[in-house]
């Protein structure tokens, strides 16, 4: 990650060294912090985010999961998204709102500590390697937590500790990512990406029931397979379904849209990107370059007046 010039944080501009917290900050000890992941694109019509006001709502659905108090509203948040990059210089990046507790009394009880905000952004690339052929991944042995122990529809850093296992062990096998099951089972998600099944001409991705972040690219994978004609299906997923699967692939807001050519080195489908992936890829990066219509209203300014 290369650092930019400028961060937002708390409704002022802080140069990159400058934006320090005290090491006893209650997020660094406890894990009290949630964030999100967005990306700006360069489009036709400049820059623009992707489905930026539902990924600052789902901010603010976190933090009320965890008891956090937002200090900002969304316009505020988009505003400040907006003017981020203008200031940096960049008509396309990925773009981080972090809100945390920060120091105060060192108790599992943080109420008394000070919740804090502050916006990242940066230049980045493709998240997983060799994406347009597909990546190679391995069934994680970590589970996805359970509902009644961690709840997995906040974007919580804390969660994120699981999902660090997850891919360092996928690393030390040679995969490029990992998926993981649930406590019970079936399939969950990989450890920072939902997971699409195609089986049969349907696509399947797993249910809110079955420990997955809801996320903002797979909300859109669901509605593009619509607007494309595709049978879409959200249900739980037996792990034996990988085996026998047409296609997979993975998507957020990081990973975007990536086919899955090989799960446990045995090749999906045909080993290569399949038709119905290539299709979701087709309409979705086809947002940025004009190619496909934004029907939805996902291309968004950060700032309403704009």
């Amino acid at each position: 990650m290369k650092p930019t010039e400028w961060i937002w944080r708390d409704g002022e501009f802080v140069a990159w060294d400058a934006a320090t917290t005290h090491v006893s900050a209650h997020a660094l000890h406890y894990g009290s912090a949630v964030f999100e992941g967005i990306r700006a694109y360069r489009t036709p019509r400049g820059t623009r985010f992707f489905r930026l006001r539902d990924h600052l709502r789902r901010l603010g659905d976190s933090a009320a999961i965890y008891r956090i108090p937002l200090q900002h509203d969304v316009e505020t948040l988009a505003a400040a998204c907006g003017e981020l990059l203008r200031r940096n210089g960049l008509p396309a990046a990925y773009v981080r709102p972090l809100v945390f507790r920060g120091a105060g009394p060192l108790s599992l009880d943080p109420t008394p500590c000070p919740v804090e905000t502050v916006i990242l952004c940066w230049e980045w690339g493709k998240y997983l390697a060799h994406d347009d052929e597909g990546v190679d991944v391995g069934i994680s042995t970590w589970r996805r937590v359970a509902a009644s122990t961690l709840p997995a529809l906040a974007k919580a850093a804390g969660n994120y500790l699981s999902s660090q296992l997850i891919r360092l062990e996928a690393r030390r096998n040679g995969f490029a990512e990992g998926i993981a099951l649930t406590t019970d089972g079936v399939v969950g998600e990989a450890s920072g990406e939902n997971v699409f099944v195609v089986h049969r001409g349907v696509v399947l991705t797993p249910d809110m029931a079955s420990s997955v972040l809801l996320g903002i690219t797979r909300d859109s994978v669901l509605q593009l397979c619509a607007d494309l004609s595709l049978p879409v299906r959200e249900q739980r997923i037996p792990r034996e379904l990988l085996a026998v699967a047409d296609e997979v692939f993975l998507c957020g807001t990081a990973a975007e849209i990536t086919a899955v050519r090989s799960i446990d080195r045995q090749p999906v489908g045909g080993g290569a990107p399949g038709p119905v992936t290539r299709a979701v890829q087709r309409a979705f990066y086809g947002l940025f370059d004009g190619s496909t219509p934004d029907r939805h209203g996902w291309l968004e300014v950060g700032d309403a007046r704009d």
